[in-house]
């Protein structure tokens, strides 16, 4: 049987980052169920157009991680572009600056009061709040939670914000008390965890081809594409794999915790793990659109996505390249090959949805005579993991239960949490970092 000290389940930047912070000298192995690694950090380059499986940005707050990172990227000859975002909101045919709450005065003068008078009359406590949608409500009104947060949440989300944790979105909900929006209203503030970002001009796989290059010739060997994890035998810490098993000391996941679950025969409540999917339209036309944002979001319920994103305006390209994101139940059977499909012009076979899609766009005016020159489809499953109040007590305790036998469960997916792609890596950095995880027998 094959044995290895860290074996790492997950070619995504939770797991290359593992296999990067792991002391020198350790001996790892790093197992991909597909044939190439990213996880959903991964580029398409068709017809000229540069698209991820929907936009993957990184936004540092990390001045270590920062440096470490960009020091990668420049080893492996990136060109990475430092961007200022630029971001609104299409409501009722006009756009508002990002976030909603805080600018409202920007709003139709009903829509505005009544925002305002409901904030002002809001009622409960959000901190004694029993969901997202009951914190909304608390904290900011009815006006702006039923015009935006509600509507523009339940699309991405796929599910009623009742469901959810109030804090589901942790430190990445735009919280604004009254003071500061009636503030923004005469000192523009509209600051977020992701005001600024880098991107290369490769693509998000870039930063994927970066942390294996980092890791060197002879260490790139150990990553093994098209192994499966299948099952863990907790007690005498074998993973069985499509093929064959190994014997680990300590094993690294990034797989959704569900299925690793699952694959450790621990108890768990199935019902309080629940997620949606994403389904990413990359379309690329023949001429520019708007040049000014990077993305808009979309919270009218009749328009079946819920952000439009614009390659384009990062990159200055002189023709309009776009993302667009469509919130599925998981249930949903929208299913579409792992790399997803491509199409041109000329493709009779159209993705499910895409000419709805293409209807919405030009309802909005986003396109107009505009020609689609080529296009990719790609269901995200899962996409958002919905956080509870059951997950806020299981995660912890079932993540407790792995690390006594050695297995760890990290990353957005194996944390079953909502964070950036700089939280899986400082992550993988303090784990690695741990007195725990060093001395395990």
């Amino acid at each position: 049987m094959e044995t290895t000290d860290v074996l790492i389940v997950g070619a995504g930047i939770s797991g290359l980052a593992t296999a990067n912070f792991l002391p020198a000298g350790t001996d790892w192995q790093l197992l991909e169920a597909l044939d190439e690694p990213g996880g959903w950090c991964k580029t398409v380059h068709h017809e000229g157009f540069v698209w991820d499986y929907s936009g993957h940005f990184f936004h540092f707050r990390d001045p270590e991680m920062k440096a470490w990172v960009t020091e990668k990227l420049e080893a492996s000859g990136q060109d990475v572009l430092t961007v200022h975002k630029r971001s609104g909101i299409l409501f009722a045919g006009q756009r508002v600056e990002f976030p909603f709450q805080k600018n409202i005065h920007q709003l139709p003068l009903d829509d505005f009061l009544e925002c305002l008078h409901d904030l002002y009359f809001r009622e409960g406590d959000p901190d004694a709040a029993e969901s997202f949608e009951a914190m909304l409500y608390a904290k900011l009104g009815r006006g702006i939670t039923e015009k935006f947060l509600k509507p523009y949440n339940e699309k991405l989300y796929a599910c009623p914000l009742s469901a959810l944790d109030k804090d589901a979105m942790g430190r990445f909900f735009p919280h604004a008390d009254i003071a500061d929006i009636i503030r923004n209203m005469r000192e523009p503030d509209n600051s977020s965890y992701n005001a600024t970002f880098t991107y290369p001009r490769g693509g998000a796989v870039s930063y994927v081809h970066a942390l294996i290059d980092a890791l060197g010739d002879e260490a790139r060997q150990r990553i093994r594409y098209g192994t499966r994890l299948e099952r863990i035998d907790l007690q005498a810490r074998v993973a069985h794999t499509n093929r064959g098993p190994i014997r680990f000391r300590r094993l690294v996941s990034s797989a959704p915790l569900n299925r690793l679950l699952e694959a450790s025969a621990l108890p768990w409540d199935h019902t309080a793990y629940t997620w949606n999917k994403v389904l990413c339209f990359n379309l690329g036309f023949d001429r520019k659109g708007q040049d000014h944002d990077h993305w808009l979001y979309i919270p009218e319920r009749d328009k079946v996505f819920y952000r439009v994103g614009f390659y384009d305006n990062i990159f200055g390209d002189d023709r309009m390249s776009l993302y667009v994101e469509i919130g599925l139940p998981a249930d949903d059977p929208t299913t579409l090959p792992p790399l997803g499909i491509l199409g041109d012009a000329a493709d009779q076979h159209r993705a499910p949805r895409l000419d709805e899609v293409l209807d919405g766009l030009r309802a909005l005016g986003i396109v107009d005579d505009h020609q689609l020159v080529a296009w990719h489809s790609v269901v995200l499953d899962p996409a958002y993991v919905h956080v509870n109040k059951a997950i806020r007590e299981d995660v912890p305790r079932q993540r407790a239960a792995l690390a006594q036998h050695g297995v760890y469960s990290i990353g957005r997916y194996g944390g079953w949490t909502y964070c950036s792609i700089e939280d899986n890596m400082l992550e993988a950095r303090r784990l690695c970092a741990s007195a725990d995880f060093q001395s395990i027998d």
